[in-house]
């Protein structure tokens, strides 16, 4: 009671709620106050516990997968205001998500582009969206870019095996069978199925990054393949094998990284002093990244490293040492340690080696580089491996990013736009919103992309699944909650 303002983190407030809450505060702004939008999470429900007259929300990313973590963050700005959670996802979420459907009706796709509008004007008097290009005038442009990759044989082979396997037919049972929000993981007891449905997922995820990844001892083909690699002279640390590594050398060569004496003569982008930042997911595949392709392939690349074995304390370390030395090619990086908070200025491209079910998480580590003390124009590429699932992750983050601009538009840019007055005519809001809400039958859609027949069946495959994924896991969390091992010898088919 002896200090004017308090600031503290998160993770204090859901420790100490029992303290701050005994206490009646004046104001409370939450920075990123995304961190909030999973209502059912015990960080948001302490957060709600402190008592303010006046709150604030600051976040670059109020809508990060659904408008339920809209409402969330409505539930703790104005309880109450946009009606309690299952009357807003009636109202909202379920239209907005059946429009989805490739196979909706007219009538669907109108009652969720009338329930976009809605709840935009719901919220358009407490919104005030500021981007990046109206308040930083002077900072250059961000291109982004899609760099298609094939399967090579190799990988084709492993993903045909699977899609045939006995194992994608009981991952599309249990999708069926299960609740979807089971299937995510937030109700799973020990036990249940789902673990096949998440070991599915990030089968297919390594193996679109490199068949070594998941062609260990315990897998059914290891010892076939393994013996005619041998034959023909070859191994599973070949680039032929991986053609996102493939790629990502010859876009580091482009940016005239890692080329021989000779070779930078020839190239005009050498000399050009590009330097990058390199995302990844799984720790497993900056291992992969180091050993394989720098140290055996690219030895003129100079590179640092930061994943989750860096202590917090030394983080900054490398941030300032990257930034400070131009000599240095390349950090790489996984988006879970990286992609938030720092300050990466020094790099002016920036390259994923893998994509998060979350657009705003893989956005924000882009942002690393484009951001204020930026000189150079930045340019992402997002390495993508076609006809995969890694197809089907970028089509959701779309979907998602669209149904977060329509959400907050042009409009939410002007504090005239934030117009109290009009709150008489919102509150006699009745949630009629075009056409009848019926059941939330989502399309499913398998690992193979298949689509039910009938109009209203049951979801099947993993299309449920991903809709409900937030991000995508921590290497360690997944080893963690699942044995991959074990995984793979169910992928014997006929079994």
């Amino acid at each position: 009671m002896d200090y004017d303002v308090v600031v503290t983190s998160y993770e204090i407030v859901r420790s100490d709620v029992e303290i701050l809450s005994k206490h009646a505060w004046n104001y409370c702004v939450l920075d990123e106050g995304h961190a909030i939008r999973n209502a059912k999470s015990k960080l948001t429900q302490s957060v709600k516990r402190v008592v303010a007259r006046h709150r604030l929300v600051l976040s670059g990313t109020p809508i990060q997968n659904n408008v339920l973590e809209l409402w969330s963050l409505f539930d703790y700005l104005m309880p109450g205001y946009l009606g309690a959670e299952r009357q807003f996802n009636d109202a909202y979420g379920k239209r907005i998500k059946q429009s989805r459907n490739p196979k909706c009706s007219a009538a669907e796709q109108e009652a969720g582009q009338a329930a976009r509008d809605a709840l935009h004007r719901q919220v358009l008097p407490f919104v005030l969206r500021r981007m990046k290009e109206d308040v930083l005038q002077d900072l250059p442009p961000k291109i982004i870019q899609d760099y298609y990759c094939t399967l090579s044989p190799l990988q084709q082979r492993l993903y045909e095996d699977f899609a045939s396997s006995q194992l994608k037919r009981l991952v599309e049972g249990e999708v069926v069978e299960n609740d979807p929000l089971k299937a995510t993981g937030t109700t799973k007891k020990k036990g249940e199925p789902a673990g096949h449905t998440f070991q599915a997922l990030h089968y297919l995820r390594k193996l679109c990054n490199h068949p070594l990844l998941v062609l260990t001892p315990e897998h059914p083909e290891y010892q076939k393949v393994t013996t005619e690699l041998r034959n023909s002279n070859s191994d599973l640390h070949d680039l032929q094998h991986a053609p996102k590594v493939t790629a990502l050398r010859s876009l580091l060569n482009e940016c005239g990284i890692g080329l021989s004496k000779a070779d930078s003569e020839e190239t005009p982008a050498a000399g050009a002093g590009h330097r990058v930042l390199l995302f990844c997911q799984m720790k497993v595949m900056m291992d992969v990244i180091e050993t394989d392709l720098f140290q055996k392939h690219m030895p003129n690349v100079s590179y640092l490293r930061m994943d989750g074995s860096v202590p917090a304390t030394k983080r900054q370390g490398v941030v300032d040492r990257f930034n400070g030395d131009p000599t240095i090619d390349v950090l790489l990086l996984s988006t879970h340690v990286g992609g938030l908070g720092l300050n990466l200025t020094g790099a002016d491209t920036v390259i994923f080696m893998e994509h998060d079910w979350n657009p705003m998480k893989d956005r924000q580590a882009m942002d690393r580089a484009h951001r204020i003390g930026q000189k150079r124009v930045v340019n992402v590429y997002r390495l993508i491996t076609k006809d995969t699932l890694e197809e089907k992750i970028m089509g959701l983050q779309k979907f998602k990013l669209h149904l977060a601009n329509s959400v907050f538009t042009q409009e939410n840019s002007s504090l005239s736009s934030m117009d109290t007055s009009q709150l008489l005519d919102l509150m006699n809001y009745g949630g009629k919103t075009g056409a009848a809400t019926k059941d939330d039958n989502s399309s499913g859609l398998g690992l193979d992309g298949s689509l039910p027949e009938k109009k209203g069946e049951k979801a099947s495959g993993l299309k449920s699944v991903l809709e409900n994924l937030e991000q995508l896991w921590d290497e360690e969390e997944y080893q963690e909650e699942y044995n991959l091992d074990h995984f793979l010898g169910t992928l014997k088919k006929g079994q």
